[in-house]
């Protein structure tokens, strides 16, 4: 029952952590304008993705233009591009083998080395699916940060964090819990099957009597 349960918690985190990433990768407010000093024209909002980047005016009308050429990117966000990518495709597929790994569980009866390994898996590509959603999301918040306290970046040019890197970094963590219960999960099944292979044997009652019957005929044997 409660094997049962840490699979189903492990399956929910895992499956908010997916639907995360991939709306991490998509949306475009990773860097938005600042409105400090010179530049106060707050009808106009600036953002700027991984794929595109978007122009909001008055929070009525909205452009969005895709990016011409990946190498005018920044470095960070041409690495956050195949790593947010990669992360998207980690996370499905770690999501994919707990359910094969849930579904084995309970409906064929395998051994618990196969069930363990399984999951085992699915902990291991969450938790390797949210160190690549972090890598990026902290990269770029480290180099907004840099350009807004850098005195030589012009103040139009400076940027603000986006909500794309704040979800980001909810997805990564729902990423690496769900990782971390199904790894628990395997050690908790391996320690039940130890558990299970050192238990003390119980012999039924006939050969214990039977056993007795022949202890006693050769005692009396040995008397006479």
């Amino acid at each position: 029952m409660v094997r049962g349960a840490l699979q189903i918690a492990g399956l929910l985190v895992g499956g908010i952590g997916v639907i995360g990433t991939f709306a991490v990768t998509g949306m475009p407010q990773w860097r938005v304008s600042a409105f400090i000093e010179n530049n106060i024209i707050v009808f106009e909002t600036i953002w700027e993705g991984l794929w595109m980047h978007c122009i909001r005016q008055a929070n009525i009308r909205m452009q969005c233009k895709v990016y011409d050429s990946v190498l005018a990117l920044s470095p960070d966000l041409q690495a956050s591009r195949g790593l947010m990518c990669a992360g998207s495709v980690l996370s499905f597929l770690a999501f994919m083998v707990a359910i094969i790994g849930m579904k084995c569980t309970q409906c064929v009866q395998s051994s618990w080395q196969a069930k363990g390994y399984i999951i085992l898996t699915a902990g291991l590509l969450f938790i390797l699916s949210g160190a690549a959603e972090l890598i990026p999301v902290c990269w770029v918040a480290n180099t907004i940060i840099s350009d807004f306290y850098n005195p030589a970046v012009n103040v139009a040019q400076k940027r603000e964090l986006g909500e794309a890197l704040y979800l980001g970094w909810a997805a990564a963590f729902c990423l690496i819990a769900a990782g971390a219960i199904f790894c628990c999960f395997c050690h908790c099944c391996e320690k039940t099957r130890s558990c299970g292979y050192s238990a003390p044997t119980h012999y039924p009652a006939h050969s214990q009597h039977l056993h007795r019957k022949t202890e006693s005929s050769y005692s009396k044997s040995q008397y006479v």
